[in-house]
């Protein structure tokens, strides 16, 4: 995967809301939505999506600044050939994670749970585990009884994805590779909110001495949309109107999550007027209700000059002053 700064276009000092703005600006531009399913389009929204993922988030830019992990946000700089494993780990360095269907990514968490530690830096192993293994089959000195091993539970395995808003907004299904090269289908709950953590329970890694398995946590990040802002499970989005369907009303269409509904704008709205549309914002989910999405009108004039509509806004506007009360 390119340079993730390059992908957005900004530079590596660009500031949180520059690169937000510039995610905003191509993933509108190259949103598969508006370019028929075109799989080209498709490509490049999920590399945009993959680039906002590593440098839009703080603390994953931080580390991708350090070269603590690369663009896909694999742990760097741990070789396990150079520690006896010649073959290698079976996930790439460190126990990382090649990208796999639905651009998934694994790492290893460095904290077992319920048991001890996990390993250092990268978390690629316990060495603890190992030295435990290497001499469970030698017994003590001086004809000692070994002592039994203790059933301990499995490693957790991390993964983390991105998602499109719509796709988090409605659910779906989404197909994972675990580290063990099993491939399994995740139910995407509708209203998925960003940050939101999946827990597959007993799909980590192999327990020891009769422990139970690990589970896999998989941390969600959901891409901003090009137009809709999220509140709860209410949208909201700007929408522009002229200033003959502000001043007269009328019908104008509006994009909603479901399709394009028409919109009535009540005669004489002023730029900045909220409107409701009930039922189409973020779908119901567990305690939470259908959310609305609530529509800000913005006047929009016309670009370049206009003699005529000047004209008549200098005469009828002579004895108007909004701001005497």
């Amino acid at each position: 995967m390119r340079d993730p700064y390059d992908v957005l276009g900004v530079s590596k000092n660009a500031s949180e809301a520059e690169i937000k703005k510039a995610f905003r600006s191509l993933a509108k531009k190259h949103h598969p939505d508006t370019k028929g399913g075109d799989p080209a389009a498709q490509k490049k929204f999920q590399e945009i999506s993959g680039a906002y993922d590593i440098v839009g988030d703080k603390e994953k830019r931080a580390k991708y600044d350090a070269g603590q992990i690369d663009a896909q946000g694999n742990p760097k700089g741990f070789d396990p050939r150079a520690h006896g494993f010649e073959g290698g780990f079976p996930f790439g360095a460190g126990g990382g994670g090649g990208r796999g269907p639905g651009d998934f990514h694994f790492t290893w968490t460095n904290q077992g749970p319920k048991g001890g530690q996990g390993g250092g830096p990268g978390g690629g192993f316990n060495a603890e585990d190992i030295f435990a293994d290497l001499f469970s089959g030698f017994g003590g000195r001086g004809g000692q009884r070994r002592q039994q091993a203790q059933p301990q539970p499995g490693q957790d395995f991390e993964v983390q994805t991105t998602v499109g808003f719509e796709e988090a907004a409605a659910g779906g299904t989404r197909r994972v590779v675990l580290p063990n090269g099993e491939q399994i289908d995740v139910k995407i709950p509708p209203g998925l909110k960003d940050g939101q953590q999946i827990r597959l329970r007993g799909r980590g890694g192999a327990g020891r001495a009769g422990g139970p398995p690990g589970d896999v946590l998989i941390q969600v990040t959901v891409a901003p949309h090009p137009y809709f802002t999220r509140d709860g499970h209410d949208l909201k989005v700007d929408l522009p109107v002229t200033l003959k369907e502000a001043v007269l009303g009328g019908k104008v269409p509006v994009r909603t999550l479901s399709g394009t509904v028409a919109l009535s704008i009540p005669p004489g709205s002023n730029s900045g007027k909220v409107l409701r549309l009930k039922g189409k914002g973020i779908p119901a989910s567990g305690q939470e209700r259908t959310g609305d999405l609530y529509v800000r009108l913005i006047v929009t004039l016309p670009e370049g000059e206009d003699k005529e509509l000047k004209s008549f806004i200098e005469k009828w506007g002579a004895d108007y002053d909004p701001r005497k009360k």
